[in-house]
């Protein structure tokens, strides 16, 4: 086997291996899964169980003989942009477009008579200014389905929301609210509601201590507890649905047995926030009693503009088949290319022999990772096989040589070890404490680049000179 062409860090999906299979149509042995996998782009990281996940964490060894009625955990690595390949619905939807057995499935805004609202305030601009909503309308969820939703929407934060910085998700049994709904942005005291998972009320002052001891939450109230103002949504009966990004409130909550899901996503950036909501509604509307239907909801903002939400429509792009075959180095005719993309979920137009551009290639809102026509170049060569492409000596040959500025670096390199100098190659970051406090540089303190939300001491702020690490070094090899 050769190996994946090149890309972004892969994150890793772990799935039910018996549930896909049930949405594959078909049982496959591991290793037909892997080149499966393979062809697709994507790659089968490791085949577990919850159990053997648990005790790799902790360091312990494997004992196979506790695992014979334990559930088969896949672990599939998926390209860092494919934010519709973060749940089972989107990896098995994909698979089975791109071995035919499915077609495209072609997304619908409902029409309806009466809209639901969000009306957005003007304080919200002082911290979570945009807000993007969606109704997904007579769900019927199973354990396995309910508990994908919820884990998209933890694989959403972690991933395209950064860490909720960017976008925070909320989901919401419709049939306990009442609309229009409005997003405000208030001081910590005049909020009170009861959390989720909690039985009393709190101010969100209080829930700020509160959550400081909780092992999730604690990491998601930097981003808003220095506001003089917090972001909350209400209902029309001043029901709060949701504190974004730390928590909802317990009486809108989903369970298994919700129907009508109300989805509102707060950001920072309205592109990602977009993004975020399309992913969600084209994952899980196939559980809708219309497959593919997603209800509109009116978004009133900060200065009276309309806008309905979620934007389901395709974006278009002009594509030149020689194009296509220079960047791949295959020679392929305008319907085979067409082909090819339809297996990667991209609807083609053929224009006329006659026309310039050739192809119009129509992406749908499950597919936000494509951006430039060499993203639909990549999705061709994909779906050809990236091992069915010849290889070809290049008909230019060139020297390399050492780039100069390497090469003085090399010869300054040797003369200094031939000084007895040693040299030391060190971290970029260090702590607030050795790069000014321990130099008597505190009162520089504010002209570092500090890290947000570290993940240990040792690295938060960016150096501001060599000798922290330089005397880190001297001290740790001093009696060597």
């Amino acid at each position: 086997r050769e190996a994946a062409p090149p890309g972004r860090i892969m994150p890793t999906v772990s799935v039910a291996r018996d549930e896909l299979f049930k949405a594959l149509g078909r049982v496959y042995t591991d290793e037909e899964f892997e080149d499966l996998c393979f062809e697709f782009g994507i790659e089968l990281d490791d085949v577990t169980t919850e159990k053997q996940m648990v005790r790799k964490e902790l360091g312990l060894e494997d004992s196979n003989e506790d695992d014979q009625d334990e559930e088969i955990l896949y672990k599939i690595d998926i390209p860092a942009n494919r934010y519709d390949l973060l749940c089972l619905e989107g990896i098995s939807r994909a698979l089975r477009i791109f071995k035919e057995k499915q077609d495209v499935p072609s997304f619908v805004v409902a029409k309806v008579e009466k809209m639901e609202e969000m009306r957005v305030k003007p304080e919200t601009a002082l911290i979570r200014p945009f807000v993007v909503c969606a109704v997904l309308r007579d769900c019927s969820f199973t354990s396995e389905s309910y508990a994908s939703f919820i884990d998209l929407q933890d694989k959403l934060h972690q991933n395209l929301c950064r860490q909720r910085t960017l976008v925070a998700i909320g989901t919401h049994d419709l049939d306990t609210l009442q609309g229009p709904f409005r997003y405000a942005a208030l001081p910590p005291e005049k909020i009170h509601f009861v959390p989720l998972k909690q039985t009393r009320e709190f101010n969100a002052s209080e829930l700020m201590e509160f959550y400081k001891s909780d092992a999730k939450l604690k990491q998601y109230l930097h981003i808003i507890e220095n506001s003089p103002v917090f972001p909350v949504i209400y209902d029309a009966n001043d029901v709060v649905l949701s504190l974004p990004p730390i928590i909802n409130g317990a009486h809108s909550a989903i369970s298994l047995d919700t129907k009508n899901v109300f989805i509102e996503c707060t950001a920072t950036d309205i592109t990602k926030a977009n993004i975020v909501l399309n992913t969600v509604v084209t994952m899980f509307s196939q559980y809708c009693s219309k497959p593919f239907t997603v209800e509109p909801v009116k978004v009133t903002d900060q200065f009276g503009t309309e806008r309905i939400y979620p934007d389901l429509g395709l974006k278009s792009f002009s594509v030149d088949e020689k194009a296509v075959c220079k960047a791949i180095g295959v020679d392929l005719d305008r319907e085979l290319i067409a082909t090819l993309l339809k297996r990667m979920q991209l609807l083609v137009e053929i224009s006329d022999s006659n026309s310039s551009s050739g192809l119009t290639v129509h992406v749908p809102p499950t597919r936000s990772d494509i951006l430039h026509p060499c993203d639909i170049y990549e999705d061709v060569a994909i779906a050809w096989g990236y091992n069915n492409i010849e290889k070809a000596i290049p008909k230019s040959a060139t020297v390399g040589k050492e780039f100069p500025l390497n090469h003085l670096s090399d010869l300054l390199r040797s003369e200094m070890a031939m000084a007895s100098f040693t040299e030391i190659l060190t971290w970029a970051l260090c702590s607030h404490k050795e790069n000014f406090e321990d130099l008597k540089r505190g009162h520089l303190v504010h002209e570092g680049v500090t890290v947000g939300n570290p993940k240990t001491l040792d690295f938060e702020v960016c150096r501001t000179s060599l000798l922290p690490c330089a005397l880190k070094t001297l001290a740790a090899n001093k009696d060597a």
